[in-house]
């Protein structure tokens, strides 16, 4: 690839907003990291095709700057209900104290991956990134042809070489200190990928011969600095976006984030049936129990839904999945733009040229 990846993206700078789906994922911040300069992603997994066609159209009134989408890579597939019963029996207590219905797995469990694909490919976006598994052939050769920049996440070398592989132009490597799910897709085990930023992004830029993101930990200068020495080409933020003035995350989630409780993350299956990253709370401790036998997504995420949202509305972030990385201590309640030259000190002078 040809040039920096500001300039294949067409940004100021080589920082991206990690995408993160579900409540975070706003045309307006992803419009305000775009309009400083950066690659704002909107994480869409959740979104019904008319639902993230109608935001990708909102945030082109908003910037007229490159942006990008993100989707879960999930094929079609038969649920197992194997352990939906007692998971159902354990939230009926949590689903009483919020004062709503008994739990139930709704008609719909998730989105249908490939018509969300259509959609994006309809808009035409300026950048795609995916996670949970590799889109196929075809759909590559449909993003390139429509001149977007694709981006695939790893979380181990291997996921690397094989994203290499498979044709994508860059390659972000997702570090164990990273905020919600784990992108893995190859290997059993996911512990087996819980790798470190600082000892992951140098590995992967040794093994592929593309730009490589850093993703993971990165929340202030520092943490760009670190990311470049060690290789990366660009870095990619999320938690530390989560608490400024344009994230619409709830004020529970943010305060969570900058309290002490911040301190403390964990990786649990308990909210989603998929390993994520977020801020310990009561849930996440009194289902410990679940870890092995909460069935896998989307089964537990459309299981607990009405619970988080329950949550959200009441403000009680111990139902909430508080996602967040291990640097969720290092952010803080200020505008996008403050943030953006946070980061911005981090680069070098190629970077600002």
């Amino acid at each position: 690839m040809p040039g920096t990846i500001a300039q294949r993206l067409h940004i100021d700078y080589p920082i991206l907003l990690a995408p993160m789906a579900g409540e975070a994922a706003r045309a307006p911040l992803v419009a305000a990291v775009s309009n400083a300069g950066g690659l704002g992603m909107l994480g869409a997994g959740y979104m019904s095709p008319d639902k993230l066609l109608a935001t990708i159209a909102e945030i082109r009134t908003l910037t007229a700057r490159p942006f990008g989408v993100n989707l879960f890579v999930m094929e079609p597939a038969p649920r197992e209900r194997s352990g939906v019963d007692a998971m159902a029996q354990a939230l009926a207590a949590y689903h009483a104290e919020l004062g709503i219905g008994a739990p139930a797995l709704p008609a719909s469990l998730e989105e249908n991956y490939h018509q969300q694909m259509d959609a994006v490919l309809s808009a035409g976006v300026p950048a795609f990134s995916f996670t949970f598994g590799v889109p196929t052939a075809q759909q590559m050769d449909a993003l390139k042809a429509g001149g977007a920049c694709v981006m695939g996440t790893a979380t181990t070398v291997d996921e690397a070489v094989e994203l290499e592989r498979r044709g994508v132009d860059l390659v972000v490597a997702q570090g164990a200190e990273a905020g919600g799910h784990r992108g893995t897709f190859l290997g059993a085990a996911f512990e087996d990928a819980m790798i470190g930023t600082m000892a992951l992004v140098p590995q992967v830029v040794d093994a592929v011969r593309l730009p490589v993101v850093a993703a993971g930990g990165i929340a202030d200068r520092r943490g760009v600095r670190a990311a470049r020495a060690l290789g990366a080409s660009a870095v990619s933020v999320g938690t530390a976006f989560l608490t400024t003035i344009e994230s619409a995350v709830s004020d529970a989630y943010k305060l969570a984030l900058t309290g002490p409780g911040g301190r403390v993350s964990g990786v649990t299956r308990v909210f989603s049936g998929r390993p994520a990253r977020g801020v310990r709370n009561r849930y996440m401790d009194e289902m410990q129990a679940f870890e092995a036998s909460a069935p896998a997504y989307p089964v537990t995420n459309a299981l607990t839904r009405d619970m988080r949202q329950a949550a959200s509305r009441q403000g009680r972030a111990e139902f909430l999945s508080l996602w967040a990385g291990q640097a969720a201590p290092l952010a803080r309640n200020w505008s996008v733009a403050q943030l953006m030259e946070e980061l911005r000190e981090g680069l070098g002078q190629s970077d600002l040229a």
